[in-house]
């Protein structure tokens, strides 16, 4: 029987006039540098991905962020690494369009924007603001060119505008709960666990989203394939939705969960962390083609206490 309820005014010179002062500031900076505390730490900063506002977990305890079992709560799932850049500088891509800017040139490493105001130029020639390495803005200045430098008005590169629509979608990681929970009692050996997720738009979707630019528009939805639940002792259990909660009046209960559980329980008595990771499919379309932005988020993890089954003999 079952007992239990329920995240840049250039640089000035150096002066070398006096190299003892100069030797003394030195060995005083490092001294200072040694013997000064680390500044404290910020007490309950949340550990969350930028641009979300909610990566903690509940029920019965706060939890700790991040499964070390199953790290990338907030990027790219399955080592799926994002394809190179279709505009690079000096090895490192770079936007092929910023809308300070403009349009990025490989050829030459520079962006050009159309001067504003335009002054006077031979006919079919227009002044353009050039700002060379790679962005740098101290390499800015104006430029007369007959033509447009290459890649000048051209549409985005349709994934990297799905990446930026993506980039504004709160997908955030799942809020778990289990039974047996600690609050009620601890399980026993063998006999089943229950696990589910709080459902909703922003933790399994389907969430759509679309973004427009320089006439291409680019559509992205994302949902939730799968949720991978490790129990703390190398058992990983693959649901395909958020389970159901445990109702010990319901009519499974003291039976395994209809949907999402660890059905033969655990082996041996100990105190378990569990947590789950959820696996997001974002898929785009737009500019005649498409493709897939696999994602992760993982919860934190929250203790399961499961006791040895007393056998009472008379």
């Amino acid at each position: 029987m079952l007992t239990w309820g329920g995240g840049r005014v250039p640089a000035r010179r150096t002066r070398v006039r006096t190299p003892r002062r100069l030797l003394a500031g030195t060995l005083l900076a490092l001294l200072v540098t040694v013997l000064a505390p680390p500044p404290p730490a910020a007490a309950g900063a949340p550990d969350c991905p930028i641009g979300q506002d909610d990566c903690s977990i509940w029920d019965d305890d706060p939890g700790t962020p991040g499964d070390p079992d199953d790290p990338g709560g907030g990027g790219d799932g399955g080592g799926a690494k994002p394809p190179a850049a279709k505009c690079q500088w000096n090895g490192r891509p770079v936007a092929c369009y910023n809308e300070f800017l403009g349009w990025f040139n490989n050829a030459d490493g520079c962006y050009y924007k159309l001067a504003e105001p335009q002054p006077e130029a031979p006919e079919g020639s227009k002044w353009y603001v050039q700002t060379c390495n790679g962005g740098d803005l101290g390499q800015q200045t104006t430029v007369l060119l007959a033509t447009p430098p290459p890649g000048f008005g051209a549409p985005p590169d349709p994934e990297e505008l799905a990446r930026r629509v993506l980039a504004r979608l709160s997908l955030l990681p799942p809020r778990i709960a289990v039974a047996p929970r600690r609050d009620t009692g601890p399980g026993l050996v063998g006999l089943p666990v229950w696990m589910w997720a709080s459902p909703g738009r922003n933790y399994f979707g389907p969430i759509e989203a679309s973004d427009s630019d320089r006439g291409l528009t680019v559509t992205l939805t994302a949902k939730v394939e799968r949720i991978v639940w490790n129990m703390g002792n190398d058992v990983k259990i693959t649901c395909t939705g958020p389970g159901t909660p445990y109702d010990p009046r319901g009519r499974h209960a003291g039976k395994p969960s209809p949907d999402c559980g660890y059905d033969s329980g655990y082996p041996k008595a100990d105190t378990y962390l569990v947590s789950a990771t959820t696996y997001w499919s974002v898929s785009w379309r737009g500019g005649g083609e498409s493709g897939e932005i696999p994602q992760t988020r993982t919860s934190g993890t929250i203790p399961i206490e499961i006791d040895e089954l007393q056998v009472v003999t008379r």
